[in-house]
């Protein structure tokens, strides 16, 4: 999947476009078909972290309620699509990145690979994340809040949606670092300002949290904050390893300015 040339007429790009989003479209219907087939066991397993707060079969299995076969159809769909998601998100992420990155000089383009490299292993990392960390704690809140008035009647595609966006919101949450780290290499926003102005930023992802998260459990917000919030000082330290030189000639730059305006 060779990366493209930077100057290139529209048509062009508009024809590269094309073909990358094929290759997209194409891996991705291939997912789906396979793991259509194997939806009782990918249910189950996206199922496995709430399975406590939820009803059994006479398998013991976990068990939700579908109100019509035409809901299950698109349940499993959905699982489907959720799964050839996860799955595909190389080559999604490839794609992505080989269509924007040939703007870049010829020297920035050697963070490709390690940007690739980066994105895939925060994405799968978020969706791990979410899984292990997150689900269990969500539900059981979201559970507990029906107790003293009735029951909770699990239906099949409001609890899978639930879960996917949970998946899909973290996976793409954790892509952090990367932003993080591009806005100082790039010199969108200098390191100083990002690490003198950390209160803005904390604010911005606590709303970022309440937005993004699937419910309205201060425990899946406050889980998702904490993590974005390390994964944010992670990335700025990341940042001032790798950029030493570029960081202390912002900070110079910045030094120059306020002198200049005084």
């Amino acid at each position: 999947m060779p990366i493209g040339p930077a100057r290139m007429p529209l048509m062009d790009h508009l024809s590269e476009l094309r073909m990358r989003l094929v290759r997209i479209v194409v891996c991705l219907f291939v997912a789906i078909v396979i793991f259509y087939l194997a939806t009782p066991t990918m249910g189950q397993f996206l199922l496995m972290p709430i399975a406590p707060y939820l009803p059994t079969d006479a398998e013991g299995m976990a068990a939700l309620q579908a109100i019509d076969p035409f809901e299950a159809f698109a349940v499993r769909f959905q699982i489907a699509i959720w799964a050839g998601i996860i799955a595909t998100s190389p080559v999604i992420i490839w794609q992505v990145l080989a269509f924007l990155l040939p703007a870049l000089k010829p020297k920035e383009r050697r963070w490709f690979i390690p940007t690739f490299a980066a994105a895939v292993a925060l994405f799968v990392f978020g969706t791990i994340f979410c899984y292990l960390v997150i689900l269990g704690p969500a539900f059981q809140w979201l559970t507990d809040q029906a107790s003293g008035l009735g029951y909770v009647a699990p239906r099949m595609s409001s609890y899978v949606d639930i879960i996917i966006r949970f998946e899909l919101a973290f996976g793409l949450a954790f892509e952090l670092p990367l932003v993080v780290f591009y806005l100082v290499i790039f010199d969108v926003i200098p390191y100083k300002k990002l690490r003198s102005n950390w209160r803005i930023v904390y604010v911005v992802l606590m709303v970022f949290c309440a937005v993004v998260t699937a419910d309205a459990s201060p425990i899946t917000m406050l889980l998702m904050f904490a993590a974005l919030v390390m994964l944010y000082e992670g990335s700025l330290f990341m940042a001032r390893v790798v950029l030493a030189r570029r960081i202390k000639r912002q900070n110079a730059e910045l030094i120059l300015e306020e002198i200049d305006e005084e």
